[in-house]
């Protein structure tokens, strides 16, 4: 059966994998409810399309950090690819390449950032902070050395979320594939998280962006109080995310949180968002409410599991083309052409319309 949507992805990673690697990947933190959420908000907006508007010629290519993308849909980081695909993140690095958008590497990647880079395209590196700060500057060196051009500091995750699917499975990295960071494998995400430093504070976000070399990005922002924070310590840009309800289950939905982000910061810094992105016209609705792109994770994890680098590849056209049409629909040349006009809380047209 040809595979249409990021849903039918799903499904067949669903069936492909065991389930102690699904479930990593699949599931959130305790009651999953921000998990859910996280996709549910995206049903919670409806569009205000535009008629009349001369459409023949639209594309999805933006600027993102001042990089020329195809599209303001990036690649996220997400952990250990190559426990779901051999090709892992080299493959991933090269769907994103292809596509003409930027990859973003995990710390806790399972590739060698040097390896990656020889795919070329834009790429950033996500960091997190250890304990050791050794290894901290040894992989941001790494990076830097190896041409990535932005880093995403984590800042969500002092301490690992109540994962409890990996708890059931007994989840661990197999011992022949290494986790860069830790230098073996046979592991598991809480060994991980234990080298991981609860002590991260404003001082040192600004500390890393002075020192880096690379425009920094905080990545878990969900309060405009923190976005004003981040602007004031030196950051390029945030990341509106809550670790796609893996953290503290009970937050808002990154969709939620965008709107009050975004009003914050203004056009001082560029505001990305993830977490529940499933189709195409999620981007529209993020760019709506005032996103300047979106990272995709999951969907993408679910190409990788299914066709390897080519299966990341199509997933990205998928993505790319519902995104087109949904700018076609509405009325919009460019992704910089969607505005807060575009989209209306259907609770609120709901209430218009019974009045």
């Amino acid at each position: 059966m040809e595979l249409l949507s990021v849903y039918d992805y799903e499904a067949a990673a669903a069936e492909l994998l065991e389930p102690g690697p699904h479930g990593y990947y699949a599931g959130g933190a305790g009651d999953e409810l921000t998990l859910r959420d996280n996709v549910e908000a995206y049903r919670r907006w409806i569009f205000r399309p535009r008629m009349l508007v001369d459409v023949a010629a639209c594309s999805t290519a933006t600027t993102v950090l001042g990089h020329e993308v195809s599209m303001p849909i990036l690649v996220a980081p997400t952990a250990f690819q190559r426990v779901i695909h051999p090709d892992g993140e080299a493959g991933m690095a090269r769907a994103a390449r292809d596509a003409g958008t930027v990859f973003c590497l995990s710390t806790l990647t399972t590739t060698t950032p040097a390896e990656v880079a020889e795919a070329g395209g834009p790429r950033w590196f996500q960091v997190y902070v250890f304990k050791d700060d050794g290894v901290t500057r040894e992989l941001v060196a790494q990076a830097r050395d190896s041409g990535y051009s932005a880093l995403l500091l984590t800042v969500d995750a002092p301490f690992r979320g109540n994962r409890e699917r990996d708890a059931r499975t007994g989840f661990t990295i197999p011992e022949g594939i290494t986790v860069v960071s830790m230098g073996k494998g046979g592991v598991t995400p809480r060994d991980v998280f234990d080298r991981i430093s609860p002590s991260l504070s404003w001082r040192d976000v600004e500390r890393l962006a002075g020192e880096a070399g690379l425009p920094v990005l905080v990545k878990g922002v969900l309060t405009a109080e923190d976005a004003i924070l981040a602007v004031e310590h030196g950051v390029a840009g945030v990341v509106v995310s809550n670790h796609g309800g893996r953290q503290l289950d009970g937050v808002a939905a990154s969709l939620d949180a965008l709107p009050e982000v975004v009003e914050a910061v203004g056009d001082r810094v560029e505001v990305i968002v993830d977490g529940g992105i499933r189709r195409g016209m999620d981007a529209a609705k993020a760019l709506a409410l005032g996103a300047r792109a979106v990272l995709v994770g999951r969907a993408m994890l679910w190409g990788l599991a299914v066709g390897g680098e080519q299966g990341a590849r199509r997933v990205l056209e998928i993505l790319q083309t519902e995104l087109l049409l949904a700018q076609q629909l509405l009325g919009c040349r460019t992704p910089a052409d969607i505005g807060r006009a575009h989209v209306a809380r259907r609770a609120d047209v709901q209430g218009q319309t019974r009045v």
